[in-house]
């Protein structure tokens, strides 16, 4: 009887294993939230590998398969990964697409001009049309996600705030708040979709966005002693980690896309750490140290905002957010 009841166990287990959804993300720190809400159910699938710039890449045969025996796919949206639209309406047509940037009340800022920001204000922002987070706060009722067929088609991007003339900064999982609502719609989603665990996808939803909560609280200590002191980043892509915990940069050497800088902004940046006392720089791994030593900064931070240095899997995306906490405290003190 108990070798029986053992074995059925097993069987249910693995039944319910071979049903679970099967998911294909863009990045790897979506692709960390997305594994924490599918716990103990299942484990999607990787787009762009860590390192990689998802800005521009090719796909290999095997992420195409990913997306084409996809019964969902998450990804930030087209001013992230513009070159994934065509895949996805070639190959995922009838999955069911989550586009990030167009949950409800997503926090959505506009990529930034030029290299200097001193002046420039977070205020171009954007929650949509919705009133405030509260009524995410609790999440016991989803009748507003009623519209999940939205997400279903692909047809058209007309509700992407900025799509058309590229103005919106998609680095948005760079800010904890957009995390929390990401993975509370990604259950509804994924529940839609697996109803038998509906329940445990949204109870891994709030697991984690209670571990948000506890890692904001964290990286506000870490980052307390040095906030006000001015820094210049590689590449723009943490505007929204500099929203979410009050350490705005002082310019960037690269726009949003990563292009290389010319000599002229160089120039720019190299005036602009002078005139503002600015004595640490922030890159990546993946950029030119010596463009990084032109400009003339003291020290030197390496950020990892893709999580290339780290392990995949559920706490890759606090990985992702305290390394860059931890080293630009680090740069910052030296």
């Amino acid at each position: 009887m108990i070798r029986h009841l053992g074995l059925a166990l097993i069987c249910s287990a693995t039944a319910a294993a071979a049903e679970a959804p099967r998911v294909a993300v863009d990045i790897a720190p979506v692709h960390a939230l997305v594994a924490q809400v599918m716990k103990g159910v299942g484990t999607p699938e990787l787009i762009v590998p860590p390192g990689a710039s998802p800005h521009g890449y090719a796909m290999r045969p095997s992420q195409s398969r990913s997306l084409s025996e996809a019964d969902a796919v998450v990804w930030v949206g087209p001013d992230l990964t513009p070159w994934l639209d065509g895949p996805l309406d070639a190959l995922a047509s009838d999955a069911s697409q989550l586009v990030l940037l167009d949950v409800p009340q997503v926090l959505k800022l506009q990529v930034r001009e030029g290299g200097g920001f001193l002046g420039h204000h977070h205020g171009e922002e954007d929650h949509g049309d919705h009133e405030g987070h509260d009524d995410h706060a609790g999440h016991d009722d989803h009748a507003d996600h009623e519209g999940h067929a939205d997400h279903e088609g692909h047809d058209d991007h007309a509700e992407h705030m900025t799509h058309d003339d590229h103005t919106l900064d998609p680095h948005a999982w760079l800010a904890p708040e957009n995390a929390a609502l990401w993975m509370l719609e990604i259950s509804v989603v994924l529940g839609a979709l697996d109803p038998d665990n509906a329940l445990t996808y949204e109870a891994n939803a709030r697991e984690g966005a209670a571990g948000l909560a506890a890692l904001t609280a964290d990286i506000n200590s870490i980052l307390e002693p040095v906030r006000g002191r001015p820094f210049v980043v590689y590449h723009d892509a943490y505007q929204y980690f500099e929203h979410s915990f009050a350490m705005p940069a002082t310019g960037a050497l690269s726009g949003g896309d990563a292009q290389p800088a010319g000599a002229a902004r160089v120039a720019e940046i190299r005036d602009m750490i002078s005139a503002a006392g600015a004595t640490c720089v922030m890159s990546e791994p993946q950029f030119n140290p010596g463009l990084v030593a032109a400009v003339g900064a003291a020290h030197t931070g390496v950020a990892d905002p893709l999580g290339a240095s780290f392990e995949s899997g559920p706490a890759l995306y606090a990985d992702v957010l305290r390394g860059l906490a931890t080293s630009l405290a680090a740069c910052l003190q030296e």
